[in-house]
């Protein structure tokens, strides 16, 4: 995981084929501007040496936050380092909990939707009630005969997939239903377990992991994890937990400025965004990201995982009564 303080661009050129190429790449350092740019620079250097050579190679990096490029660190602004763990600012200005280490797992709940067959069944009502209608009636008649099927039919159809619903396990059951038995497979696991608005989130507190261990993508599979999770912690070499609310769900419908936040931005435009930063975080205060909900597993406790915890649960106010946001 590398989550960097300083950013630079740097641009290079040359000719081939009486032609000009021009290869922008971005450098990065934890250490100091002048770092950066040296990065980009030789960056630069080297993606045009292998397109001089024949290479395919973008010739400019997208200048994106946290989207997964590889060979690409997160770009956001970091807020504040504890050890290995690092808290940046999103896209959309939430804070974010990076770990290289101790394993997050977002699993979204999924809302059943009506099966297209349904719908398919009332069609058909629909045209059987016209042909059949249309040979004894009139065709006034067979206008309103087809209206009243279609309204019937799609009434009990959505009756019917009502009950199936009903009698089928709730999303967050089915969720905690893979968890446990994953759980019953794996008895030396011990996870936390937190409710945030849309899913559930796992924390696992018994030992810490490397993001591509095989061990991490059994449970993300059988778990069923976020698929957009999966790959950005695969990507980026990191576990990652969001901390304080999303926007738009305590009321504030701007947009973090300027847009979009990637960062580093234009000093000039600074004010701008720490206004909109004043005014989420004034907003946040009373909101909660995710609530804890029960412990599962065999209870041990690795130290760098538990100080993971007391971190995220406190940023999280995983303990308050606040609503989810």
């Amino acid at each position: 995981m590398l989550i960097p303080n300083y950013w630079a661009e740097a641009s290079v050129k040359a000719r081939r084929e009486n032609k000009q190429i021009t290869v922008r790449r971005f450098g990065w350092s934890e250490q100091s501007q002048e770092d950066a740019q040296n990065n980009a620079e030789a960056r630069a250097q080297d993606a045009l040496t292998r397109l001089v050579a024949g290479e395919k190679l973008e010739r400019r990096e997208p200048k994106v936050a946290y989207n997964g490029a590889l060979g690409v660190p997160i770009r956001e602004e970091v807020l504040s380092r504890h050890k290995d763990a690092v808290i940046t600012r999103n896209l959309y200005g939430a804070r974010c909990l990076n770990t290289p280490n101790v394993l997050f797992a977002d699993i979204d709940f999924v809302v059943q939707k009506m099966p297209s067959s349904f719908y398919w069944g009332v069609f058909f009502s629909v045209i059987a009630a016209l042909v059949i209608a249309r040979i004894y009636f009139s065709l006034g008649f067979t206008f309103l005969f087809a209206l009243a099927t279609w309204f019937i039919s799609h009434k009990l159809a959505l009756w019917l997939w009502s009950q199936k619903v009903k009698a089928s396990p709730s999303a967050e059951q089915s969720a905690m239903q893979r968890v446990d038995a994953f759980l019953e497979k794996h008895s030396d696991w011990h996870v936390r377990i937190y409710r945030t608005p849309a899913g559930l989130r796992l924390l696992a507190m018994h030992k810490t992991f490397g993001p591509d261990e095989p061990e991490v993508a059994t449970v993300f599979k059988e778990i069923q994890a976020d698929k957009i999770y999966v790959q950005m912690c695969s990507n980026q070499h990191c576990f990652r937990a969001r901390v304080s609310p999303k926007p738009w769900r305590i009321g504030i419908d701007s947009h973090l400025k300027p847009r979009p936040g990637v960062w580093p931005i234009n000093p000039q435009r600074l004010p701008d965004r720490i206004r909109w930063v004043a005014e989420y975080e004034r907003k946040a205060q009373t909101y909660a990201s995710c609530r804890f909900l029960i412990a599962k597993g065999s209870g041990k406790i690795d130290a760098t995982a538990e100080e993971i915890r007391q971190l995220h649960d406190e940023l999280c106010r995983a303990n308050s009564d606040f609503p989810l946001a």
